[in-house]
Parts: C-alpha cells; structure tokens; sequence
C-alpha cells in the first residue's frame, strides 16, 4: 500500500502480486497518478474495479460500501456448508464444547476454516471473534 498526500489531496495505491488499484480524494489525482505509472512501468487499465481479493465494491452515490459476501459465499461452498441455514442466536459464552460425534472434520481442514475466519473476523466481522477465538483452540484436535 503506497499513499500520497498533498494540498488536501490524497491517493492511495494497492498492490497485490500483479494486480494494482489506484484511488484518491478526486478523479483528476486518480488519472494523473494513473499516467504516471503508465509511463514507467507496462500497465493495463481495466476500469472501474467491482470486486478485489474476494471483497465486492458497492457504489451508492458519494459512498463506497464494501462487501465480503462473496468470500462468505466462497468459503461456505468450499467447506460444504452452503446449504445449512442460517440462525440469529447469539454465542451464549457459558455454553460447554462437546466432543465431536457427528461428521469428522480433519485437523487441516478445520485449520482452513479456522484460518478463513479468522481473515474474515479482523476485516469486517468483529462480531464473530469471541467465537473464533474460541473455536481456533481446537486447531490441533479439532474433534
């Protein structure tokens, strides 16, 4: 991540592996930084982004909302659980863990798991760190 301030004017450019997004405080610094790495390095322009590293990009007038839905939606496909329903209770904190009698989840598993939430949890879902935290104690006997 490289940023630029000046006279009130700021632009930030992301990089990741060979993949760049450039954005700022208003197009005319956006479309000059963009001429300006054009110019000393090989660069495609691709337009406006919609989605980076699984995160969609929503446009609501002057406001930029970001969403992980789609990582959500990845994640929950990846480890077959798409299909479950989802439930509003909260994590009651005096609950005890039980072993493991259902479906075996193997250790490398359930430290992906584990690990995708723990990415989720510190970009946009505080809400479900207790849980995790929890939950990542069983990394090495997860049953």
């Amino acid at each position: 991540m490289y940023s630029k301030s000046k006279n009130g004017e700021c632009v930030i450019i992301g990089l990741y592996v060979d993949d760049m997004i450039i954005f700022g405080t208003c197009m005319d610094i956006v479309s000059r930084t963009k001429l300006f790495v054009g110019s000393n390095f090989e660069m495609k322009d691709i337009g406006v982004a919609n989605v980076i590293l699984d995160v969609r990009i929503i446009r609501k007038g002057d406001s930029i909302l970001l969403s992980q839905e789609q990582y959500i939606e990845k994640l929950l496909r990846k480890f077959g659980y798409y299909d479950f329903k989802p439930v509003s209770i909260p994590y009651d904190a005096n609950s005890k863990l039980m072993k493991n009698r259902g479906l075996y989840v193997s250790q490398p598993q359930y430290a992906q798991i584990i690990g995708s939430l723990l990415h989720l949890m510190s970009f946009s879902r505080p809400d479900i760190s207790y849980e995790v935290g929890r939950l990542s104690k069983y990394t090495q006997c997860p049953n």
